[in-house]
């Protein structure tokens, strides 16, 4: 009778734990599919990165380059907190708000004043895009180039865990001041086109869990206040079997 009691017992916790699994959503970021859209290619090539207050740029002029030192393009010349830089003989110039061939007309246009065929080369240092879930080096990726593919960032990122969900994974993008996700299915070769897989400065990937690891999580997260209550009561227990 003891027997068949524990064995209700452990089926109940069992079926009450797959329950909170399936409407768990701590766990699994992401889920809804209302925002999910899907862009072509000719939108994803217009994307440009528009230069922000406390980004780091990287300023080379072609035939001057004593203006423009290694040192300083080194470390990068710091964009305040009001969107400007300064540089030799032109001091402060705005550079927040317009995109790396914007600034360099502009800057080009302001040291044409007092030099000959000013021409430059401006670059953002600290383009980064982040990769976040299962993942085996999640955090930030440094963009090399003006953009990367999301299997060029995975791969960055060591790799995907045993546990990724490769149909599942979601690009989140700010354009025009309005957040953008697009799902991409890694198991699909149809899927993956250039459109789906290129990436930009502070995008932010996350690659879901499968539904087995979002399970074992949270049937820990119930089972853990059982396992509490059993180590506490375990020496009364064993006290009254001894005295039985």
């Amino acid at each position: 009778m003891i027997k068949v009691t524990f064995w209700l017992y452990l089926i109940s916790i069992l079926f009450i734990t797959i329950g909170c699994s399936e409407n768990n959503s701590s766990y699994e970021l992401m889920k809804s599919d209302n925002l999910i859209i899907t862009e072509s290619s000719r939108e994803i090539d217009k994307i440009e990165y528009i230069i922000q207050s406390h980004d780091r740029l990287s300023v080379l002029l072609y035939r001057y380059p004593a203006l423009t030192p290694t040192n300083m393009n080194t470390k990068g010349i710091l964009v305040d907190s009001k969107g400007y830089i300064s540089l030799p003989l032109i001091k402060r110039v705005k550079v927040a708000g317009y995109s790396q061939p914007k600034v360099a007309q502009i800057l080009e246009k302001k040291y044409s004043k007092y030099l000959i065929d000013p021409s430059l080369n401006i670059e953002v240092m600290n383009k980064q895009v982040y990769i976040l879930g299962e993942v085996k080096n999640a955090g930030a990726i440094t963009l090399k180039n003006e953009t990367m593919s999301v299997i060029e960032v995975i791969a960055s990122a060591g790799g995907l865990t045993d546990s990724a969900q490769r149909d599942s994974i979601f690009v989140v993008n700010k354009i025009d001041n309005h957040l953008r996700m697009r799902k991409i299915n890694l198991t699909s070769f149809s899927a993956l086109q250039k459109s789906n897989l290129v990436v930009h400065s502070n995008d932010i990937i996350y690659v879901q869990p499968n539904k087995w690891k979002s399970f074992r999580v949270a049937s820990n997260d119930f089972i853990s206040p059982f396992e509490t209550v059993t180590k506490l009561i375990e020496p009364f227990l064993n006290i009254k079997l001894l005295r039985n």
